[in-house]
């Protein structure tokens, strides 16, 4: 017999000896009183269960899915240093400035804490007019290490690597590979929505070139040059269970 059970019956046998101790001046059956004990001592079980159940539904339930998880981000892309792209001989004002743009990714995100996958990003940058219309255009595979203790907010590391290319409108004047390294975090909106803040480091390495106003750029490294960025993302993604094998 459990505790709860005992002390049930000793609040149970209590009631009737009082009952009895009163005789005639209790004008209520014993039959009531085991009614009203055992209400209460059902109400006082149950209570402490159903804040448990609150609690286990305001903390969301350990990944036991892989998912497929896409979404897009609203990206800053600050040049900390344009590095070889604008050398401090050139004559010309820099042609690779600040920027911002939009990114899409998708990935497969394991019920551990990986997730792979991959990413396209188009951003709109500041070139002193020396171009009509600067965008870089970046194309990466990126990886993250999430630290899951099973809550809505989760840290993670990321990092990965791919190719850019930057140039007037959608055309190359200039290409190169990237690599990146940073971390950020995720809040659960719900079981299959996310939403977070990211932030990296992005160094690029470009080929050489000479642009319109006849400025070369980026001739350093073997005819390569680097320019140094960092990036921050608001991140809006969606998680969808894929089917177990």
């Amino acid at each position: 017999m459990g505790a709860k059970q005992v002390k049930a019956g000793r609040l149970v046998r209590r009631a009737e000896a009082a009952g009895e101790a009163n005789g005639a001046n209790c004008d209520i059956p014993r039959g009531v009183v085991r009614i009203a004990v055992a209400a209460l001592v059902v109400f006082g079980w149950s209570a402490p269960a159903r804040g448990a159940d609150a609690v286990e539904r305001a903390v969301p339930p350990p990944s036991t899915f892989d998912y497929l998880q896409y979404g897009v981000a609203f990206a800053a892309e600050t040049v900390v240093s344009a590095g070889d792209v604008c050398p401090d001989r050139a004559v010309d004002p820099c042609i690779l400035g600040s920027g911002g743009g939009l990114a899409i990714r998708a990935g497969y995100r394991s019920r551990g804490p990986w997730y792979v996958g991959g990413a396209y990003e188009s951003s709109r940058h500041e070139s002193s007019n020396l171009l009509r219309l600067a965008i870089l255009q970046q194309l990466r595979a990126e990886s993250r290490f999430y630290v899951d203790q099973g809550q809505r907010f989760t840290p993670y590391a990321a990092g990965g690597g791919g190719v850019a290319l930057y140039g007037s409108e959608w055309s190359s004047d200039t290409g190169g590979i990237t690599a990146f390294l940073g971390g950020g975090f995720e809040f659960q909106l719900s079981r299959t929505a996310v939403v977070g803040l990211a932030a990296a480091y992005r160094p690029f390495l470009l080929r050489g070139w000479t642009d319109r106003a006849n400025q070369r750029r980026a001739d350093r490294y073997l005819g390569f040059g680097l320019a140094h960025v960092v990036a921050l993302e608001l991140v809006l993604e969606i998680r969808d269970p894929l089917p177990r094998w």
